[in-house]
């Protein structure tokens, strides 16, 4: 059991570090407002998370994967919901500069960004499903809960306070308008892939 928890736990990090919106926007925040507002997120994003592990482990993410009207207005809410984010990275860089997006609480739009994205719960119950079999302990579904949340929660604060060495920083601050025009075309590019696909 030990073998499959540490597979399970590699699929998790691989899964949550892959290019996605949460790490899109969790990258951004973390270099643009720093190490208290990168780490909200985080807690906002592993809030997301906790919610879509229970869902999946609790099986009900086979509607979502099924399609139907609930996994499709799940898209188009999620879709933007991303284009809002991207839009307010540029309205940042016309006229005053003030940045349209940031005034929103950190925690709330990584909650937001995790929850409206239907894929997560999909991923959640691919990866979840064949790690359900049959002759586990009653305590294995609560195990493999844990490490999804456990290791978002983790990982991703280490990133946040890895973004935030000097040198780093420093990059962000002399690039930063090209970078969050970067992370815009990001976000809309995910915005439409998840509409597409």
């Amino acid at each position: 059991m030990i073998g499959e928890l540490l597979a399970f736990a590699l699929i998790m990090v691989v899964g949550q570090f892959s290019p996605g919106p949460d790490m899109l926007l969790l990258t951004r925040t973390a270099l643009a407002e720093g190490l208290r507002a990168g780490w909200l997120m985080v807690f906002g994003i592993v809030t997301g998370l906790a919610f879509h592990a229970t869902i999946a482990i609790g099986g009900m993410a086979v509607i979502l994967a099924k399609g139907g009207v609930i996994a499709l207005t799940m898209k188009w809410l999620a879709a933007g919901y991303l284009l809002w984010l991207a839009w307010g990275l540029v309205k940042k860089h016309e006229g005053g500069g003030e940045e349209v997006v940031p005034k929103r609480s950190p925690y709330l739009r990584g909650l937001f960004c995790n929850l409206l994205n239907p894929k997560v719960l999909v991923f959640f119950a691919g990866v979840v499903a064949p790690f359900l079999t049959e002759g586990h302990p009653s305590w294995w579904p609560y195990a493999l809960w844990g490490l999804i949340v456990g290791e978002g929660l983790f990982f991703w604060c280490l990133w946040v306070w890895l973004l935030q060495l000097p040198k780093i920083r420093r990059g962000y601050q002399k690039i930063g308008r090209a970078l969050d025009l970067v992370f815009a075309a990001g976000l809309t590019l995910l915005a439409v892939n998840l509409v597409l696909f």
